[in-house]
C-alpha cells in the first residue's frame, strides 16, 4: 500500500528494543522482569515536580486496570498503550492497514506505527489534563520562582507525564521481549494485587479505611462500635465496613475465572509423518483471554475523561449531556454511559443522595449491556489480531507436521474444522467475562478494585503460571526448546 511507502522511513527509525538473538535463560528472564516491577513501584512514588495542591485522579474509578499512580511520573498508565491498541485492533480488523504479519518488515511497520500512536494517545490525554480544567494544578509560587510563570510549570508538568508515559512503553516492550509475560499484565497485577493485599491487611490507623481483618478484630473487641443486626449492623457486616459480600465475591471470581481457564474443546491432533506422536489443540471457553477486557473499560474511561474535560470547558454544561457534582456525573447522557464500580451506584436505598431507581437500572442495563457486546466484538478482533483465529490456527498445524484424523492435510479444510468452534467459543467467552465483570462490580470486591480488574489479575497470574512451568520444562529439556524453537 502506499502509505507504508511513505511511513516506511520514519517508522522503521523508531527507537525499540532490540529481542534476544539466543535463548534468554529462565533466571535471567526473571531477573529482567523483576528489575522493570522495582523500577515500575519506584516510579509510581515519584511525584511531579511542580504540582500545587491535589491532583485530580480523572481514571480514578479505571485506575487498577490502567494501573500508573495519580499525581506521579506514571500518571497516564497504560491508558496510552491500550487506546493505541485498539486503534490499531480497529484498522486491522477493517484490513485497512494491509500489513502482513508474518512478514519481518511489516513486523517492523507494526511496532514503529504502535510506538506512534502512543505517543499522540499521551499528548491527547496528558495535554488536556494539565492545560484544561486544572485537574493537575501548577504551582504559580514555584513559576515565579523559576521565572517561567505558571504556563512554563505546566509545561514542566506536561514533559514528565510525556516521559513517563515513554518509559511505561519501553518498560512493557522490555518484559515482553526479555521478560515473562508482557509489561501490560504485570503492571495490572501489581497494582491489584497491592490494593487487594491492602484491603486485607491495612491497619486502623489514621484517616485511612482499615482492612477486612482488623475490621473484623475491631468489632470483636468492641473497639469499632456496630449497630445492632436488624438496626443498620446487618448491612455494615455485609456491605459496609464489614466487606463479607465482597470477600466472597472476590473468592468466587478466583474459583470461577480458573475453572474456566480449564474448560476446554480438545481437537485431536496426530502427526502426518511420524506414527503414533499424537497430540491435541485446546480451544479455552475463554478462548481470547480476559484481556479484551482491557479495551473495553479503556474505552469507557476515555468516555468519562473527555465528559470532565467538557464539564471543565463548557460552563454550564448541557443537562443532556451531563450534571456533575464532585466531577463525578450524577446525571445526562455521561452518568448513563459511567459504569456501575460499587454496590452503591445500583442499591439506590443505600446511597446518601437521592436517586431515581428507573435512572439507576436503566444505567445498570446500559453497562451490562455494553460489557456483553463489547467484551464479544473486542474478543473476535484480538483472536483475528493475535493469529489466533481459525485460518491462522490452521496454519500453524500445517507448518508443524500435524493434522486432524479422519481430514485431509489442507490448511482449508482444517480451517472449516476450527470454525465449528473458534468463533463461537471467542463469542461465549467474551461475554461470559464481561458479564463476571459487572456483576462483581455490583457485589464490590476487597480494596475496592474493580471486577475487570480482578479477572484480568486472576486470569494473567493464572497464564504467568503456565508461562513460568513451561520456561522451566524448556529449561530442563533443551531438546524441547529446539522442537518448538
Amino acid at each position: 500500500m502506499g502509505w507504508k511507502r511513505t511511513a516506511e522511513p520514519v517508522l522503521t527509525r523508531v527507537p525499540s528494543v532490540s529481542r534476544p538473538d539466543r535463548h534468554v535463560p529462565f533466571k535471567r528472564k526473571l531477573m529482567w522482569t523483576a528489575g522493570v516491577l522495582v523500577l515500575y513501584f519506584f516510579l509510581t512514588n515519584v511525584a511531579l515536580y511542580g504540582l500545587g495542591g491535589q491532583a485530580q485522579d480523572l481514571f480514578g474509578q479505571f485506575r487498577s486496570i490502567l494501573a500508573g499512580g495519580s499525581g506521579s511520573v506514571l500518571q497516564l498508565g497504560i491508558g496510552p498503550i491500550v487506546t493505541a491498541s485498539i486503534v490499531l485492533q480497529l484498522l486491522g480488523g477493517a484490513d485497512l492497514l494491509g500489513l502482513d504479519m508474518d512478514e519481518p518488515r511489516d513486523q517492523v511497520l507494526y511496532q514503529g506505527l504502535q510506538k506512534v500512536l502512543v505517543v499522540v494517545m499521551i499528548c491527547l490525554t496528558g495535554l488536556p489534563m494539565v492545560f484544561a480544567g486544572g485537574f493537575l494544578p501548577a504551582d504559580a509560587t514555584l513559576g515565579q520562582q523559576l521565572g517561567i510563570g505558571t504556563f512554563g510549570v505546566q509545561w514542566l508538568l506536561f514533559f514528565q507525564i510525556f516521559v513517563g508515559g515513554i518509559l511505561i512503553l519501553y518498560m512493557d516492550e522490555i518484559v515482553s521481549k526479555w521478560g515473562v509475560g508482557s509489561g501490560v499484565g504485570l503492571f495490572i497485577v501489581a497494582g491489584v494485587s497491592q490494593r487487594v493485599i491492602g484491603g486485607l491487611l491495612t491497619p486502623a490507623i489514621g484517616p485511612r479505611q482499615p482492612g477486612i481483618i482488623p475490621t473484623w478484630i475491631g468489632m470483636a473487641t468492641g473497639s469499632i462500635p456496630l449497630e445492632p443486626l436488624f438496626n443498620g449492623g446487618l448491612e455494615t457486616l455485609l456491605i459496609g465496613q464489614g466487606q463479607i459480600i465482597a470477600l466472597f465475591t472476590t473468592l468466587i471470581i478466583f474459583g470461577i475465572v480458573v475453572y474456566a481457564e480449564s474448560v476446554r474443546v480438545e481437537i485431536p491432533l496426530s502427526h502426518a509423518q511420524v506414527k503414533g506422536a499424537r497430540g491435541r489443540f485446546p480451544v479455552k471457553l475463554i478462548y481470547a483471554s480476559v484481556l479484551p477486557l482491557i479495551f473495553v473499560r479503556a474505552l469507557q474511561a476515555n468516555i468519562q475523561f473527555l465528559g470532565l474535560i467538557l464539564n471543565s470547558q463548557l460552563n454550564p454544561m448541557p443537562a443532556w449531556l451531563g450534571v456533575y457534582t464532585n466531577n463525578r456525573a450524577v446525571a445526562g447522557l455521561f452518568y448513563y454511559l459511567n459504569p456501575i464500580q460499587r454496590p452503591q451506584d445500583w442499591m439506590w436505598w443505600l446511597s446518601s443522595t437521592t436517586a431515581d431507581p428507573q435512572q439507576v437500572m436503566i444505567r445498570t442495563l446500559i453497562d451490562m449491556t455494553f460489557m456483553i457486546i463489547g467484551g464479544a466484538i473486542f474478543a473476535i478482533f484480538w483472536v483475528e489480531t493475535s493469529d489466533m483465529g481459525p485460518e491462522a490456527t490452521a496454519r500453524q498445524i500445517q507448518n508443524s507436521g500435524m493434522q486432524i484424523p479422519g481430514f485431509r492435510r489442507n490448511p482449508g479444510v482444517m480451517k472449516k474444522v476450527m470454525e465449528r468452534y473458534v468463533p463461537a467459543i471467542t463469542v461465549l467467552g467474551g461475554a461470559l467475562v464481561g458479564i463476571l465483570a459487572v456483576l462483581a462490580n455490583m457485589l464490590g470486591t476487597i480494596g475496592g478494585v474493580s471486577g475487570t480488574s480482578l479477572l484480568l489479575t486472576v486470569s494473567i497470574t493464572y497464564k504467568l503460571y503456565e508461562e513460568m512451568a513451561e520456561e522451566q520444562l524448556m529449561e530442563m529439556h533443551p531438546i524441547m526448546r529446539e522442537m518448538f524453537g
